[in-house]
């Protein structure tokens, strides 16, 4: 069987056991055979204890099984919400799945491209996973070419382009995004990774890649109009908060709905390109408003120019 069909039924038991929470194996099998997963061939309990053991390897999705009603079930649900790499592959491997069963309407589907990069993500994933060492040779915008040696710490997707979180030699942390890599070279020489170190922490204070020390802030923004409707369905942060709407009343007596939102966030470049890209106005703190209202203005001036 090919590793995507194989792939395709995790994601079924998967999608299934979520859809009707607890079932029995018989239960799981008519609507396996209904579904027509394997062609129409039932499924076996050995084949199904593999793929739970598959499962929780690939995506650490624990199903168990209740001892009076013989019903299985996922225990852990939150592993599939709480934006993991078992989350992204899962997401991932469902979007595969389904793109699978669409190739007669490939031409009408229309996916996103990630630039250069990828080619280097086998030996980074290799390096993080063995902690060895990595030659990394790299290119900023518009500066020189340079060889750095960096211990790999932590691999992140954000808007289209890989990400490296890596740790000099001089003892600072750095990000490297892979379609600025020339080169990535495996070591002999192996680091330690700091046992309390968690990825997730490192980055929970920021939005987005850079993590420059900005110092942390309580923001309040308000989005206009239609806006507001995209944070709640997609926050920005893990600490945004809604706090209360109104209307604004203008001279001709029109009225602009709005919502008012706080983050508790460190307030980089990242998350100020994202407030600007959906034209969501700064109220707190007043040195973040007045860094917003220049960087509005600047822009102006771009426009104003002939």
């Amino acid at each position: 069987m090919k590793p995507a069909q194989i792939f395709n039924q995790y994601i079924w038991i998967i999608n299934t056991l979520r859809a009707y929470r607890k079932l029995t194996l018989e239960q799981l099998n008519q609507k396996w055979q209904e579904d027509g997963v394997a062609d129409g061939n039932p499924l076996q309990r050995s084949s199904f204890n593999r793929h739970r053991d598959a499962i929780l390897d690939m995506f650490g999705i624990i199903i168990d099984c209740e001892p009076k009603t013989y019903k299985y079930y996922i225990s852990n649900p939150e592993v599939l919400n709480d934006g993991s790499i078992s989350q992204w592959l899962f997401s991932t491997l469902a979007v595969h799945g389904m793109l699978a069963d669409c190739a007669a309407i490939k031409d009408r589907i229309i996916l996103e491209n990630v630039p250069a990069g990828e080619e280097y993500l086998d030996t980074i994933k290799r390096a993080i996973k063995s902690n060895h060492r990595l030659h990394l040779g790299y290119k900023k915008f518009g500066a020189e070419g340079y060889v750095k040696t960096v211990c790999p710490y932590t691999l992140k997707l954000w808007e289209q382009r890989w990400y490296l979180l890596a740790l000099n030699n001089d003892g600072q942390m750095r990000i490297y995004a892979l379609d600025r890599v020339t080169k990535v070279e495996l070591t002999d020489e192996t680091f330690e990774m700091p046992a309390d170190f968690s990825s997730e922490a490192y980055f929970s204070d920021y939005y987005g890649v850079k993590t420059d020390g900005t110092p942390m802030a309580h923001v309040v923004v308000r989005a206009h109009r239609w806006t507001p409707d995209y944070l709640r369905t997609l926050p920005l942060h893990h600490s945004q908060q809604e706090l209360e709407s109104g209307e604004i009343t203008h001279a001709d007596s029109s009225t602009t709905p709005y919502t008012d939102f706080s983050f508790d966030i460190r307030p980089t470049d990242d998350f100020l390109n994202e407030l600007m890209k959906f034209g969501i106005e700064v109220l707190q703190p007043l040195d973040l408003r007045e860094k917003m209202r220049q960087r509005v203005l600047e822009m102006y001036h771009y426009y104003e120019q002939k």
